[in-house]
């Protein structure tokens, strides 16, 4: 399926400590991690330096397709990367990781088997990767300005708030945002037309779908997957279409700031897109076993309750779910409820040359022409 997610993280995260006396091993090796920015709590990597002795290089991206491209180029320098479960699919044809050694993960039991069974779609056998947290994409807004421009009585509940165009004309005085992410924006057009998410019929992409988002387009003011976040948080922008998690943590900001902003979130009636974010080990991986013991750290259950906790993200580790705050276990916009989770849906492995005609669709869209 997440920015400048804000890049408090990137680069390089502190050293590590050298451990005292006491048998811990006092000098460890180096893990190369990539990862999408925003997304792990503050104390999640000094802590891992401090339990193994290892240092971490911590690097962030914003999107699938910056990941992939250097993937897809070789020598990627990393020892872990964090694909979303769909672009794993067609990078595992493309033998760019290495199959996981389960006996070198003993928190993998913690792992919630429900989960686990729907990513084999994407990974047969669950053979590549372990999931790390999943969300929703749907739509962030400021409460009272959507309610100034729209009504106070706009329905709050549908995919027409942001892809109708007279209601999108309506807003573009406030700021608009949507995705840099053309397979997302493409889905979740095709899906509020009526048509197959994960049509493979280029004339839809080409056609339909980018038709409306030119209309819409005049009304947009930016495409990106992170700034959104800062924005919808100071006010800057009033709707956004993006990762559930991205604009939960923007409602804390706001919230912190006491700022008088009010952030709201939606999976809108029609259905939504579904992203799950993996932890994969790729081929040309310098440090393996620090690879391993960066997984198996990840997949405690107090450390990734505690990331869910600060990322506003579901994760896969069922163990975590009773050390998950209440605000976040109970939150329909992390963990959304039975009716909304049947109308979500999951991107699949496209051909591509369906690529290519999205590709050159979403240029189209975004210059406008």
């Amino acid at each position: 399926m997440f920015n400048q997610r804000q890049k408090w993280l990137s680069g390089v995260v502190a050293g590590a400590l050298m451990a005292a006396a006491g048998g811990v091993q006092a000098e460890g090796s180096t893990v190369h991690v990539y990862n999408w920015s925003d997304y792990i709590a503050a104390d999640t990597v000094p802590n891992f330096e401090k339990q193994t002795g290892d240092k971490v290089v911590y690097d962030v991206f914003d999107s699938n397709e910056v990941l992939e491209g250097k993937l897809m180029a070789g020598s990627t320098g990393y020892d872990v990367v964090v694909p979303s479960s769909s672009f794993l699919a067609r990078q595992l044809q493309s033998g760019v990781f290495q199959e996981l050694d389960k006996s070198k993960l003993p928190n993998y039991k913690n792992l919630d088997p429900e989960l686990m069974k729907k990513l084999e779609q994407h990974d047969p056998g669950n053979k590549f990767a372990i999931p790390y947290l999943w969300g929703t994409t749907g739509i962030g807004y400021n409460v009272d300005k959507v309610k100034a421009a729209l009504g106070k009585d706009v329905p709050l509940d549908s995919w027409d708030l942001v892809l109708k165009p007279e209601n999108l004309e309506k807003l573009k005085g406030c700021g608009v945002s949507f995705l840099d992410a053309p397979e997302e924006i493409f889905a979740t057009v095709l899906n509020y037309l009526g048509k197959d998410p994960n049509s493979s019929d280029a004339k839809d992409y080409s056609g339909a779908a980018t038709d409306l988002l030119l209309k819409l387009r005049p009304n947009i003011r930016y495409f990106h997957s992170s700034q959104y976040i800062n924005d919808l948080a100071n006010g800057n922008i009033c709707v956004a279409i993006g990762w559930s998690g991205d604009i939960l943590q923007a409602k804390d900001r706001a919230d912190k700031a006491n700022n008088g902003v009010h952030v709201g979130y939606i999976v809108p009636k029609q259905g939504a897109l579904a992203f799950f974010d993996m932890f994969a080990i790729p081929k040309d991986a310098k440090n393996v076993e620090g690879a391993y013991q960066f997984l198996n750290y990840m997949m405690d259950p107090k450390v990734i309750a505690d990331v869910s906790n600060n990322m506003n993200y579901a994760n896969g580790n069922k163990a975590s779910l009773p050390l998950i705050n209440a605000d976040v276990r109970n939150n329909p916009g992390i963990f959304p409820m039975p009716d909304a989770m049947a109308k979500l849906f999951v991107l699949k492995v496209q051909d591509p040359k369906l690529d290519r005609v999205r590709t050159r669709a979403w240029t189209k869209v975004k210059s406008g022409k």
